[in-house]
């Protein structure tokens, strides 16, 4: 491939892995990261929380941007629906022969590693690797010549522009596939008693959506688990509790040895929604992560999957002839996980929230099938940490 021009728009997780990763697959590529935050903005004050797959842990660890310290490994995770002593899905890091399934970590953690991680390979070949933080890049414009201009201040032109910028799901202008799920999702921090299994991670379907539980590294004050508690938001039912009464309703919802919680801390309330583009190549856009598809927290894979947008755009764009070959290979390559995930996630959201014998039923007797057949365990298991392959 020649030496093409690339701009990736939004520096977050997804679009700095995409960054590092087309600089690396095509050496002689000049790529330029625009972002409207500020360089020295203090990161570590972004306290949301992050799920990562094994394969997307692996990913940030090939790029030398992992904060190990700053993250606590899942080793088990427990799927199981309201009622008490209705079937349950038990995934663990033993049984696929894996030293964790995936990590539980601050976005701010990730981001500060992977910022890092970028500023160092740029000083490195600063001919053709640059940034422009602090200025928002817009007005994207399709040019004769195949090229697209892009506006950080100044008009420039782009063989390929890569829309990285996310953002929430309230946030953002609709898209092809929107649908508002009627449900509000309320994330904070738990604190846990010493009955809570190190490296548990829980995922509950209630009869008003699904709730989990994340481990998260201990701090000063002790052990500490995230919470994202998804409810329905017409007469919402955690809006009017206060801590005490939510610490009651979250005992009564979770399983037994997921109970011994402690304290809560102060929850923020997030309204949830599919909202997704059909194709992720236009011309010479390309859309990846949250700016492609933003998905029901359900699961946890909404970034797992971004950040394999990433790798697969850059090894496309490697092992093709041309930029648009790459990306007609990249449009292929991608479409088949990110349609199940979608799909999948879609499904658990609108699905475990119908409360109905009928449904519940065929829930449990899902989770029932996939705990007694290994093969359908362990390929769930496999989707989780790596994707579709």
């Amino acid at each position: 491939m020649p030496s093409p021009s690339i701009a990736v728009v939004g520096a977050g997780p997804v679009g700095l892995c995409a960054a590092q990763l087309l600089a690396q697959a095509l050496p002689r590529a000049a790529v330029s990261v625009f972002d409207a935050r500020p360089l020295d903005a203090d990161l570590t004050r972004d306290a949301r929380t992050l799920a990562l797959g094994l394969g997307s842990v692996q990913l940030l660890q090939r790029l030398q941007a992992w904060p190990a310290e700053q993250a606590e490994p899942i080793t088990t995770i427990s799927v199981s629906q309201v009622p008490p002593g209705a079937a349950e899905l038990r995934l663990t890091a033993a049984e696929m022969r894996a030293p964790l399934l995936g990590a539980v970590l601050a976005y701010g953690s990730v981001l500060g590693a992977l910022q890092s991680a970028w500023l160092h390979q740029q000083a490195a070949a600063p001919q053709r690797l640059r940034h422009q933080f602090g200025q928002r890049a817009s007005g994207l414009k399709p040019l004769g010549d195949g090229r697209v201009e892009l506006d950080a201040g100044v008009a420039e032109a782009f063989d390929l522009v890569v829309l990285a910028e996310g953002g929430l799901f309230a946030d953002q202008a609709g898209r092809e596939l929107r649908r508002d799920y009627g449900q509000t999702a309320w994330v904070g921090e738990l604190r846990l008693g010493p009955g809570v299994p190190r490296g548990l991670a829980v995922e509950r379907f209630t009869r008003s959506g699904p709730l989990a539980l994340l481990p998260l590294p201990d701090d000063a004050q002790g052990r500490r688990a995230a919470l994202v508690w998804c409810v329905a938001s017409t007469d919402d039912p955690v809006a009017a509790l206060d801590d005490g009464q939510r610490l009651t309703a979250l005992r009564s919802l979770f399983p037994p040895e997921a109970q011994d919680l402690t304290g809560i801390g102060p929850l923020k309330a997030f309204p949830l929604g599919l909202n997704a583009e059909r194709q992720q190549v236009q011309g010479r856009v390309v859309r990846i992560g949250n700016a492609s598809q933003t998905l029901h927290p359900v699961a946890g894979q909404g970034l797992n999957l971004g950040l394999r947008d990433a790798v697969s755009l850059a090894r496309a764009l490697r092992d093709a002839a041309g930029l648009d070959e790459g990306l007609a290979r990249f449009q292929r390559q991608r479409t088949p996980d990110r349609w199940m995930l979608m799909g999948a996630t879609d499904l658990f959201a609108r699905g475990f929230a119908v409360d109905l014998p009928l449904a519940t039923g065929l829930r449990e007797l899902g989770l029932r099938a996939l705990q007694h057949l290994p093969p359908l365990r362990q390929a769930l298991a496999r989707q989780m940490m790596f994707g579709w392959r």
